[in-house]
């Protein structure tokens, strides 16, 4: 059995182990999950009910996107993405939780969860507040990434790392939407053009949701 990944369209935590699995040159199987019908058997894997979930050629289970890439990081050593260093897997798991949990939460719900999962789950109509909301707060986000990126190689320090996919993840589907002020923050478009360039990004820019179209620079390299 090839090694499976179950996500939704546009979810940056997805993306996210997708990013990681990728730069690992990992072969898996990507398998759409409509989280909202709550099937049994997806389920059984996380009760969470939630994306990503990964599924080993063996059977193992594991789910949540940062317990996913902690695995991988272990078991699949090389590259390393999460430092070689406590002061460095400290830092990066730091940043980690700033793009996931702070980004997430004031940015990523906002736009992409309103604009495109309440559509694709059937969860209603957007809420015209809350995309009001994510658009005035993206721009602090590029702020502090401009502030790491003019001071680092990397977000996270010298080295490529769990960070950056962190943030890409992130950045990727608000960039879908076309609600990435990319003009206004000339550091963070150079730091993701350096992502976006990479072997391990190329397969998230192929992707097309039905009915809506990414923005027209959305895929390209030179924008």
């Amino acid at each position: 059995m090839m090694r499976r990944l179950y996500h939704i369209p546009l979810s940056p935590f997805a993306r996210k182990v997708r990013l990681c699995l990728a730069e690992k040159m990992l072969e898996f199987e990507l398998i759409v999950e409509k989280v909202a019908r709550r099937r049994p058997e997806f389920l059984a894997m996380n009760p969470a009910g939630k994306v990503p979930v990964l599924v080993e050629s063996d059977g193992l289970v594991v789910a949540e996107s940062s317990a996913i890439c902690e695995y991988l990081d272990e078991v699949y050593a090389a590259p390393g993405l999460i430092g070689s260093d406590p002061i460095d897997r400290a830092e990066t798991r730091r940043l980690v939780a700033w793009f996931d949990l702070k980004l997430g939460r004031e940015v990523t719900a906002n736009l992409v969860f309103e604009k495109v999962i309440k559509r694709l789950e059937g969860l209603g109509p957007p809420d015209t507040t809350a995309i009001r909301v994510g658009r005035q707060n993206i721009g602090r986000h590029l702020e502090y990434i401009s502030y790491l990126a003019e001071r680092r190689r990397w977000l996270g320090g010298d080295v490529f790392g769990l960070a950056d996919i962190a943030a890409a993840a992130h950045l990727s589907c608000l960039d879908y939407l076309g609600d990435v002020p990319w003009a206004v923050h000339p550091l963070a478009k150079d730091w993701y053009v350096r992502i976006k360039s990479r072997p391990s990004f190329r397969p998230l820019l192929l992707d097309r949701l039905p009915e809506m179209m990414p923005a027209a620079h959305y895929d390209n390299l030179d924008f």
